[in-house]
């Protein structure tokens, strides 16, 4: 015994075993994971206090072995979990007995309909790769869902009828409110000219241990999730020639997903693809699978790509251990990431953050919180080992995410959409058709979240201004005043 154990070789599982394996040099860290490959951490760049950018890059277990010779990956998915025994099992029937475990087994996506043929979910690489061959053969896809992956691909698809559907009035509207989604659907509609941010990431994909890792890996293993610019390297294109064409249905959702078979059956008509909003015509064509929606719309399409959001991965870890769930399914984790289990962790997007969060912080399953839950954890499994107490890390006072979506730089920081403020806070605006956009959420005078796109340079003077709660109300509208330097005003 004296192992540390850490599940899942996503962001936070991967984190968390190398901040442990610095800890504990003399110590072996067992890093268990279902998928032949991990997700690296690369190109980190801590852009501000809070504010942090990098790549994440698929690697073979074995370069983690050789970077941190005192970790040691074992490919297999649990089966089961004693926590009185202190002990998992493998589905490669071994056991491994841990002194501290920290559970970082992602989530998997929310399907629309399980075990429909016509129904895709993307969530890992290989999710990825399958929706890229499928879509060489579509005419028409439809997309239901409003997160950040909806959001890419309805932007990255060209060639191909994309029909997509909300259930909100606005599109992402995780991240943005209606003034936000409105500047980025002008260059959804606009097409794509502009030349693409290029990548920094190198790849390795899974091709050359397709074959052993699926004879070891269960059908039905996740893979852990994509990283932020996980459509790179694929090509995403239809049969068509044209570039972009996207319907959005708004305030819908999906009523009834049919067949070909049934569709015929039930003598129903389906819409062809709007091109112009008011009206609507009967489409002749013959689709393999035919969506109905509550909006008493009909369409048929190649196949549906279900991004409805993620529920945490908890069950091999549930059966005969008492956690305490949070609402959405995740494992609640106080401030130290311990779960409700004697010596059992959790970081990343199966957990559920339970304690008093940071008036200006809450979780979201992203990755930036994943490596910041993963490397937390690692910091105190080892206070606790050596008896010791760690003061909450500080990228939990201030939420702040930097990301990419159609090809603009979106920087979200605090309560950026207002989230739980209620009716008495203020928004203040600024927006250049095409170049930036600039949200900033305020209450009693103080700034409490922001949404800047494009290229603001306001990230840092902004993060300031909430962590440290200034009254601003003198400022009034001259804060958001282009002609006025900011930064210069608060340094």
């Amino acid at each position: 015994m004296g192992k540390f154990v850490v599940v899942g070789g996503g962001i936070a599982g991967v984190t968390c075993a190398e901040q442990l394996a610095v800890s504990f040099p003399s110590e072996e860290i067992l890093l268990v994971t279902a998928s032949p490959v991990i997700k690296a951490v690369t190109n980190f760049k801590q852009v501000s206090k809070v504010l942090e950018e990098f790549d994440v890059e698929e690697q073979p277990s074995t370069m983690l072995e050789s970077r941190f010779p005192n970790i040691k990956v074992i490919e297999s998915g649990v089966k089961q979990l004693k926590s009185k025994e202190h002990c998992i099992f493998t589905e490669d029937g071994n056991q491994h007995v841990y002194k501290k475990l920290c559970l970082c087994a992602g989530a998997k996506p929310k399907l629309i309909c399980e075990g429909n043929p016509y129904v895709l979910g993307i969530r890992d690489t290989d999710s990825a790769q399958e929706f890229q061959k499928q879509l060489t053969k579509a005419k028409r896809i439809m997309i239901i869902g409003n997160g950040g992956i909806a959001l890419e691909l309805v932007y990255e698809i060209e060639g191909c009828e994309v029909i997509w559907a909300i259930k909100d009035k606005a599109i992402g509207n995780t991240f943005f409110d209606a003034g936000a989604a409105e500047f980025l659907t002008s260059k959804l509609i606009s097409g794509k000219p502009e030349a693409r941010i290029p990548p920094k990431r190198t790849k390795y994909t899974t091709e050359g241990k397709k074959k052993e890792a699926s004879a070891k890996a269960k059908a039905g293993n996740i893979g852990s999730a994509l990283g932020p610019d996980w459509h790179e390297g694929l090509d995403l294109k239809g049969i068509k020639e044209f570039s972009h064409k996207v319907h959005i249905e708004t305030m819908c959702e999906v009523k009834k997903i049919y067949l070909q078979e049934e569709f015929k059956l039930l003598q129903k008509n389906s819409l062809t693809f709007p091109t112009d909003p008011k009206s609507f015509t009967t489409d002749k064509e013959t689709w393999p699978v035919y969506v109905e929606l509550t909006n008493e719309r009909l369409y048929g399409c190649d196949f549906i790509v279900s991004a409805t959001g993620v529920t945490p991965n908890t069950e091999p870890f549930l059966h005969g251990n008492n956690f305490d769930l949070g609402e959405d399914g995740g494992l609640r984790v106080d401030d130290h990431m311990h779960t409700s289990l004697p010596d059992i962790y959790a970081a990343g997007d199966i957990c559920t953050a339970s304690w008093q969060p940071s008036p200006v912080w809450q979780q979201m399953r992203l990755w930036t919180q994943a490596r910041q839950m993963g490397w937390y954890a690692a910091k105190c499994m080892a206070a606790a080992s050596s008896g010791g107490y760690i003061d909450m890390d500080f990228s939990f006072e201030l939420f702040a995410h930097v990301t990419k979506f159609f090809n603009s730089k979106v920087v979200l920081l605090g309560k950026y959409n207002a989230q739980g403020l209620g009716s008495d806070h203020e928004l203040m605006l600024r927006c250049t058709k095409g170049q930036e956009y600039v949200k900033v959420v305020m209450q009693n005078g103080r700034m409490m979240g922001a949404v800047l796109i494009g290229e603001t340079d306001l990230e840092e003077t902004f993060e300031n201004l909430i962590l440290n709660q200034m009254d601003l109300s003198p400022y009034g509208e001259e804060l958001l005043d282009p002609n006025i330097d900011i930064e210069d005003y608060f340094d």
